[in-house]
This record gives C-alpha cells, sequence and structure tokens, in this order.
C-alpha cells in the first residue's frame, strides 16, 4: 500500500509534467503567433527594427566622435545627418534614373519581344513536341483544362502613390528613433551594466553588448564597402559595352547584393530586361546581366570569404531561414534586414545560452528530476525504517 510520501512524489512529478506541458504549450503559442503580429503591426514594427539595426551599425562611429569629446547629442545629430545624406545620395542616384526605365518600358514592349523571339519559337517548338508526345501516349481522352484566373500585378506607381503619406510618416518616427537611440547610448549602456547586482553579470552584460554591436557593426560596414566596389565594377564594366545610365545599374546591383542569394538574381533580371530594352541583338542584350553575375561570382566566392573572415561566417541554412521568414513578415524591407537582424540575435543567444527543450521536457525539467526526488524520497523511508 503506498505511503503518503509515495504519494507525495507522484504529485511532484504530476506537476512539473503539467508545468513542462504548459510551458512547451506556452512557447509554441507564441512562436506561431508572433511572426503574424509583426506582420499586422509592421507599420509599427518595421521602423522601428530598421531603425535599431542602423543605429547599432552607426554606434562606432558615435563613440569615435564622443571620444574627440564632442557632446552625445551632436554626435548624434552628426551620425543621424551623415546617413541620411549617404541615403539620399544612393536613393536619387537609382530612383530618379530609374524612374526613366519604368517610364519608357510602354514603347519598348515591341523591341523586347524582337528580341525574345527566337526563344519563345524555341519554346513553342518544344512545348508542341511534348504535347504531341504526351497525346500518342495517353490512352484516354484528357478532361477540360481549367484556367486560373491569374490577378493583374499591381501598379508600382499606384502602390506608391497611395504609400507615400504613411512611408513619409515611418521614416520620419525612425529617423527620430536612430537619433534617441544615439543619444542616449553612453547612458544607457551604462545603466544596463551598473544595474547587475553581481560583477560576473555586469561583464556579462557589457561583452553582449559589445559583441552584438561590434558583429554588426562590423558586417554592414563590410558589406557596405564590398557592395559598393562591386556597384562600381558592374557600372564601368556596363559603361564599357555602351548601356545607359550605369551608375543606376550599378547603384541597383549594390542595394539588391544586401539580399543573400534572391538579391543578386533580381539584380541580373532587371539588368537582362535592360539589356532587351537597349540593344538589338538577343545575346547582346544578355550580356549585361551575364557581367553581372560573374563579377558576383568573383565576389562572393574570393573577395568576400577574404574580407569577413570566419568570426562573421554564418551558416546558409540559418541565413536562408531568416531571410524567407523576414521576408515574407515584411517584404523587400525585412529581406534587407535579415541577415543584420540574424546576428542580433545569434549574438545574444550564444551569450545566453541555447534553451535545451529535450533537457527540459524529458530530464531535469520533468521525468528524471521527479523520479530521482521520489527515488530519494524511498530510500530515505527504507533507512529510516531499517
Amino acid at each position: 500500500m503506498p505511503s503518503p510520501s509515495d504519494d507525495g512524489a507522484v504529485e511532484v512529478l504530476r506537476r512539473d509534467r503539467l508545468l513542462a506541458g504548459l510551458t512547451l504549450i506556452a512557447g509554441v503559442g507564441l512562436v506561431i503567433a508572433l511572426p503574424f503580429a509583426l506582420q499586422l503591426g509592421s507599420t509599427f514594427f518595421l521602423p522601428t527594427t530598421a531603425a535599431i539595426v542602423i543605429a547599432i551599425a552607426l554606434v562606432p562611429l558615435l563613440e569615435w566622435l564622443e571620444d574627440k569629446r564632442v557632446p552625445s547629442g551632436l554626435a548624434a545629430l552628426v551620425c543621424v545627418l551623415l546617413f541620411l545624406l549617404a541615403a539620399n545620395i544612393a536613393l536619387a542616384s537609382i530612383v530618379v534614373p530609374a524612374w526613366q526605365w519604368v517610364r519608357v518600358l510602354p514603347d519598348r514592349i515591341g523591341q523586347i519581344q524582337s528580341n525574345i523571339a527566337p526563344l519563345i519559337d524555341f519554346y513553342s517548338n518544344l512545348e508542341k513536341f511534348v504535347a504531341k508526345t504526351l497525346h500518342q501516349m495517353a490512352q484516354a481522352p484528357s478532361g477540360q483544362q481549367i484556367a486560373s484566373p491569374t490577378a493583374p500585378p499591381r501598379s508600382i506607381v499606384e502602390l506608391f502613390a497611395t504609400s507615400a503619406p504613411s512611408a513619409f510618416i515611418e521614416m520620419f518616427y525612425a529617423v527620430l528613433v536612430i537619433y534617441f537611440f544615439l543619444a542616449g547610448w553612453t547612458r544607457t549602456r551604462r545603466s544596463w551594466i551598473t544595474s547587475r547586482t553581481s560583477f560576473g553579470g555586469a561583464l556579462a552584460t557589457a561583452r553582449v553588448i559589445q559583441d552584438v554591436v561590434d558583429d554588426t557593426s562590423a558586417y554592414i560596414g563590410t558589406i557596405t564597402v564590398i557592395n559598393l566596389s562591386l556597384g562600381l565594377i558592374v557600372a564601368a564594366v556596363l559603361y564599357l559595352i555602351g548601356m545607359p545610365t550605369p551608375l543606376m545599374w550599378g547603384g541597383l546591383v549594390a542595394l539588391l547584393n544586401y539580399i543573400p542569394y534572391l538579391g543578386p538574381i533580381l539584380a541580373a533580371a532587371l539588368l537582362a530586361l535592360g539589356g532587351l530594352m537597349t540593344f538589338n541583338d538577343l545575346w547582346w542584350a544578355l550580356l549585361p546581366a551575364a557581367l553581372m553575375i560573374a563579377c558576383h561570382l568573383i565576389e562572393a566566392n574570393a573577395i568576400t570569404p577574404l574580407v569577413v573572415g570566419h568570426r562573421l561566417t554564418i551558416s546558409p541554412i540559418l541565413i536562408l531561414v531568416s531571410l524567407s521568414f523576414w521576408g515574407w513578415v515584411w517584404g523587400t524591407p525585412g529581406a534587407l534586414l535579415a541577415v543584420p537582424l540574424l546576428i542580433i540575435i545569434q549574438t545574444i543567444v550564444n551569450a545566453a545560452g541555447k534553451p535545451d527543450i529535450a533537457g527540459f521536457l524529458f530530464e531535469h525539467g520533468t521525468l528524471v528530476h521527479g523520479e530521482a526526488d521520489g527515488t530519494r524520497m524511498r530510500a530515505k523511508k527504507g533507512r529510516n525504517s531499517g
């Protein structure tokens, strides 16, 4: 007959299991709900997150100015103005010429069709051959084909026209977040460190903050230099072959290269479209995209690994997961922020320690701990009865 002490051990074990189950359900629910919350609240979360990432990247410049005895408020203002100046120059060099390309696109549809006519003929002949082969192999007549309706793509001009006021408000809010983040950075960091109750905690907090700043700023700064160099090289090559507005294409390549894997593919596709709009020969029209791909392969396989080194090496699987997640949540801006956010999250998780979910469920948090308590209680009872 079980004693009251054994009932207590079983009760403790059951409570541990219930606690683990409730914690697991709450954690899974939070993980599932988080992306939808971020997506629905993108008007707040996106500019806030982008501003924090940009501010972290500007911290080394802020600290350098403060070392020169520049007041924190003035140093933050200088950082924000320099960032806005660089962003405006980059956007002006891309947006203004790109608008001209968009305007002449309807007039160049005929030229594009004539350039890709050989490819269309080849595809049509191949499709007829495949259809004839499948028809001969079929034993029964095929049913009616169901045409799936496709919605026309949205107008870029209409999209920007309708979202311009909200975009301006979000940009202004992001600039304010960057300024106040930088202006109070030194004071906030000091309060985070000094508020720890132990010297070890303060040291760990300081190390995590410094690692986040160093890794994020080093990645963004290094990738920016690499992308600018790639853009200038592509612009020079396109200038030599007679491609119009080479600086715009170089800036577009540099901007899209911030998006791993997908960005260079999109840049090559846009360059192919621009080549088809410019040149009359098909192979000459595809030359700009081919040259851009060649430059990107050299950069991605030789230059970037050599410059970035092993410190900022990230698993390709994690990059793809982060890219797909943030791209799904926030679109193109999320894809641009995917790698910096991955670096920040990975640095914090490595410092805090990865959670051992399996151990919590099946070892220390539930079964082993509870059974060990019951075993110790039964052993103690046996000793007392003996």
